[in-house]
């Protein structure tokens, strides 16, 4: 650790290299001819000052400059330091990024939002800027799990006690509800100057009662607010974000091989599967960790049945995390995040828009939580993309409604799945949409009243299968017959639906 003192110096001579500091370097440089080194030299001093921390200028107080190096170093011995993580793979660069934003010496105060998709680091990310940080500021604190703590009977209570805690060190005192646990803050937190980390935030009333405020701590704090919907750091007025990405290839097949292999690259003869669990994970730090935990020690056939079960079936723990964010949507916005992770990923935004808006889903406001939360994006062509690992997890809530029998999930998209459900007729009124994508393409031995059940279906989409015989019912509620006609065995059947669909059809074989 470098703590820079800068001594009747301007730290600026250092960066800039210049009166006293240029004039040092270039005697330096006279006096000895290894320039590689002089060069190095001088890099150095241009990093040191850039981490100006203490800088007494002319006439200044020594005594009081003195005691508040001593104070800085007696936090640094005293701090009790977050785990991190075991092996902090790509945490460093993220660090960087989010350290330009903090500017920690600047003497206003900042609020900074960390965002992303669940399991994709930001708590590791934040613990590693605690630590890096605390020991600028007179005091800190960091509240984890902010979303789950504040789900219990007065949790906001609890973490306004910690947060005064933390930053007085006074056990006695007691907060009796919310709001006054906001106004001891704002009294007693408002002259210090302070690192907060608020770790998982899901809600707006969990920021009103933790750091409602700018204002309600001293100059020069600095508030670091974590969470997986970007919308609630607007609608908290946080400027400066960040949003966390995933690991790029190199980053991710290392940190998986610290927890495969339990070294930085891959054994020899498992580099094709360590690609293959990479596809799966795609840069997810958490699914990397799962997944080469769960690997660790296996065989080559144990390995190659786990990353096939993978492309199915989500692992509980990645799930369970995933899910936080979908559990979080309204009802609307749930039918939209199933829509895509079923049928629409990929697709054009503004075609799946008009889809969505036909079935009476709002989808303009929808997928914008939806990116918001880091569910879905949209790329520069317009394209819907969703991380594999989260449109498994949407997949997967779909098969628990019924995990035996496919005819009662509300979306069909398996082609084992469809096919037995059109061709033994055990469709219900629980489905909403099928997708049609064989393997090959295929004949469908369609039952003609295989669709007389489901009177709820919105979506028929079919890729590339052809049918034996046409239905002999379609429900109203049908606002998008999507279709490939390709073949010539394949008759089509145009049907008018909704306006916006008017001429769509589905192609049927009449042998």
């Amino acid at each position: 650790m470098v703590l820079p003192v800068f001594y009747n110096v301007n730290p600026s001579e250092g960066r800039h290299q210049t009166k006293s500091s240029g004039e040092a370097l270039a005697k330096l440089e006279e006096r000895f001819k290894d320039s590689a080194r002089v060069q190095r030299w001088k890099a150095c001093v241009k990093e040191v000052a850039n981490l100006s921390r203490w800088q007494l200028e002319g006439n200044g107080n020594e005594s009081k400059f003195i005691q508040e190096i001593a104070q800085a170093i007696t936090r640094i011995v005293n701090c009790t330091y977050l785990n991190v993580a075991k092996h902090p793979i790509g945490v460093e660069s993220r660090v960087h990024a989010i350290n330009m934003l903090l500017s920690v010496g600047m003497n206003d105060i900042r609020m900074i939002g960390v965002f992303g998709v669940g399991g994709i680091g930001k708590t590791t990310i934040t613990k590693a800027i605690y630590n890096l940080n605390a020991y600028q500021f007179e005091d800190s604190c960091f509240l984890a799990n902010v979303r789950e703590t504040s789900k219990r009977e007065c949790g906001l209570v609890q973490l306004q006690e910690k947060l005064l805690y933390d930053i007085l060190g006074d056990s006695s005192l007691k907060v009796d509800n919310v709001d006054r646990g906001i106004n001891i803050i704002k009294e007693r937190l408002c002259c210090k100057r302070i690192l907060l980390v608020l770790d998982d935030v899901d809600q707006l009333a969990q920021l009103e009662a933790l750091s409602g405020e700018s204002g309600w701590f001293g100059l020069g704090s600095r508030i670091i607010i974590t969470t997986r919907d970007k919308h609630l750091l607007t609608k908290h007025k946080v400027d400066l974000t960040y949003k966390v990405k995933e690991m790029d290839h190199d980053e991710a097949l290392q940190l998986f091989s610290w927890h495969a292999f339990k070294k930085d690259k891959p054994i020899d003869g498992f580099v094709q599967l360590s690609e293959h669990a990479l596809r799966c994970a795609r840069g997810l730090p958490l699914a990397l960790v799962v997944l080469g935990s769960n690997l660790y020690g296996r065989s080559l056939h144990e390995w190659k049945s786990a990353l096939d079960k993978c492309k199915r079936l989500p692992n509980k723990n990645i799930h369970n995390i995933l899910r936080i964010s979908y559990d979080d949507l309204d009802d609307n916005e749930k039918d939209i995040f199933l829509d895509i992770a079923c049928f629409f990923k990929g697709e054009d935004a503004d075609y799946v828009v008009k889809i969505l808006d036909s079935c009476g889903f709002f989808p303009d406001i929808g997928i914008r939580v939806l990116t918001d939360k880091s569910l879905v994006t949209i790329e520069e062509n317009n394209r819907l993309v969703m991380y594999d690992l989260i449109q498994e997890m949407g997949r997967e809530i779909v098969r628990q409604e019924s995990p035996k029998e496919p005819g009662r999930h509300s979306r069909l998209w398996f082609h084992e799945d469809v096919c037995y459900v059109l061709e033994e007729n055990t469709g219900t009124n629980k489905i909403e949409g099928i997708l049609v994508e064989l393997p090959e393409r295929d004949l469908i031995h369609l039952s003609s009243k295989a669709f007389t059940k489901m009177k709820r279906l919105r979506l028929f989409i079919n890729r590339n299968a052809c049918f034996s015989e046409g239905p002999n019912y379609l429900s109203n509620e049908l606002r998008l017959i999507g279709l490939n006609i390709r073949y010539k065995l394949c008759h089509p059947i145009f049907m008018e639906r909704n306006s916006l669909f008017l001429g769509s059809a589905i192609a049927f074989s009449r042998n």
